[in-house]
């Protein structure tokens, strides 16, 4: 059916518009009725070039007034559209975050430590307090950050090296693993997090303590599970307990936000517990999970032809890698989901391999198909847990 406009149209339906190739056909059609039917009009025609380049004029207009209706929804805006729309619900885009260590320093009591710097092993440096003294004790302990935003994994016993020697500092060391940073939220998960605000006044108390947390500033990942049974269930949990599982956040935040919400009688479980004051001022002990860390690897097998090099090996380390790292706590790692960052499917590197095989380890530990996290667990994957194993093909 011939188009009677190249006009954008709004109705029930959304935002149309005609195409690129349709506004072609239109704008020919009208100039013929206005010159008669026997003039030239393709594309190594001068007229038909200039009726090209004012095609794409409209189109590029049409395609504008698009991105401006759709940018009034969540659901459909991107990146600073989408970040303005959701303030409405009370919440802002998520943005870069370090991660933290907790450091042992040890030296000579007196000695002063001014803006130290530390390593790991993975030559990631982590910045200390402005000034440090070191107490008569002959050690102290510390928070250290990341200088680079994200998620930067230290296991313990990773942060050795002092790479701002000072006289009198003898060692560093972290008995326990980093807390992982974020990268600047995504507009998925924004997307997320601005739907599951929207159940804060809802009727189910779960679904009002998950959108509350999700308002929370530094809040990037958060799952509640509830038992209503008088015995444990699959995942664990007491009878008639709560867990909730936040990653990032305030403490103090937290565990207010799920006093006020939670209903009555109703235990809380997890590995975190913060005191918090009633409106009478009666202590109570709120218990959380904190997410455990799971360490992922993978192991590839790839069949190569002679247009592989190693920047493609190390292409489809850093996609896998960002697969995993974006998964949500208690998600399933799926072997033939990781085919496709691993593919990277689109780019035409991918024609320079074929994936034979692909295996998880865990922490370490070498896993056969699919593994599911633990209903508190989140997985984390560094680049260099992620092995290549490459064979020439044909």
């Amino acid at each position: 059916m011939a188009l009677t406009s190249i006009a954008p149209v709004i109705n029930q339906y959304g935002a149309t518009a005609a195409t690129y190739s349709e506004i072609v056909e239109y704008l020919k059609d009208k100039y013929r009725g206005i010159y008669g039917q026997d003039v030239y009009l393709e594309n190594d025609s001068q007229d038909g070039q200039w009726i090209g380049v004012i095609a794409r004029a409209i189109a590029d207009c049409n395609a504008e007034v698009i991105n401006a209706y759709n940018s009034m929804s969540p659901s459909t805006a991107d990146t600073d559209a989408l970040s303005r729309n959701v303030k409405i619900n009370g919440i802002r885009r998520a943005v870069a975050t370090q991660s933290s260590v907790s450091v042992v320093l040890v030296g000579v009591a007196g000695t002063i430590i001014n803006n130290g710097i530390v390593s790991d092993k993975n030559n990631n440096r982590w910045l200390l307090p402005a000034q440090i003294i070191i107490p008569t004790e002959g050690e102290i302990v510390v928070s250290a950050i990341a200088e680079k935003a994200g998620a930067i994994l230290a296991l313990p016993n990773a942060v050795t090296t002092i790479s701002t020697p000072t006289r009198g500092w003898q060692s560093v060391n972290n008995p326990q693993a980093s807390t992982l940073g974020a990268p600047v939220e995504s507009n998925t998960k924004l997307r997320q997090r601005q739907a599951l605000s929207t159940a804060i006044p809802s009727r189910s108390y779960t679904e009002g303590i998950l959108g509350a947390l999700f308002s929370l500033d530094g809040v990037s990942r958060c799952k509640v599970y509830e038992n209503q049974k008088s015995f444990n269930d699959p995942l664990g949990l007491p009878p008639n307990s709560l867990a909730v599982v936040v990653a990032g956040g305030d403490d103090q935040l937290i565990a207010e936000t799920i006093r006020v919400k939670k209903a009555p009688g109703c235990d809380l479980y997890g590995n975190t517990t913060v005191i918090r004051p009633t409106v009478y001022g009666d202590p109570v002990s709120i218990e959380y999970w904190r997410p455990i860390q799971k360490s992922i690897g993978i192991r590839f097998e790839l069949t190569t032809n002679s247009d592989y090099t190693v920047d493609i090996g190390e292409q489809i380390k850093s996609a896998s890698a960002d697969y995993i790292n974006q998964l949500d706590i208690g998600d399933r790692i799926a072997i033939n989901k990781l085919y496709v960052p691993a593919g990277l499917y689109g780019a035409l590197d991918a024609r320079s391999y074929e994936i034979e095989s692909l295996q998880l380890t865990v922490d370490g530990v070498p896993i056969e198909g699919d593994y599911t996290l633990a209903f508190n667990a989140v997985a984390y994957c560094d680049s260099d847990n992620i092995e290549i194993s490459v064979a020439g093909g044909g």
